[in-house]
């Protein structure tokens, strides 16, 4: 298991990837990890630990953790 408490770019990275994989993104491509910055950590923790958590996504539940994802995009993405 990977140790997640410190905010790092490798971490952001290793979560994005997580929650692309267990989402199934049809988009995945355009989610790269690079597009987010440390600066909003918590949140991508926030959101990687209730991917993490859950087994199976109905469609709007994917559509507003995607949603959420985007809102964490750098600006300049």
């Amino acid at each position: 298991m990977k140790n997640l408490s410190e905010p790092s770019l490798e971490n952001v990275e290793y979560m994005i990837e997580a929650i692309k994989t267990k989402l199934r993104m049809a988009s995945a491509a355009a989610m790269q990890a690079t597009h987010f910055d440390i600066a909003h950590y918590e949140d991508i923790k926030d959101l990687y630990d209730v991917v993490a958590d859950k087994e199976k996504f109905s469609i709007s539940e994917v559509e507003a953790l995607v949603s959420e994802l985007g809102k964490l995009r750098s600006k300049s993405q």
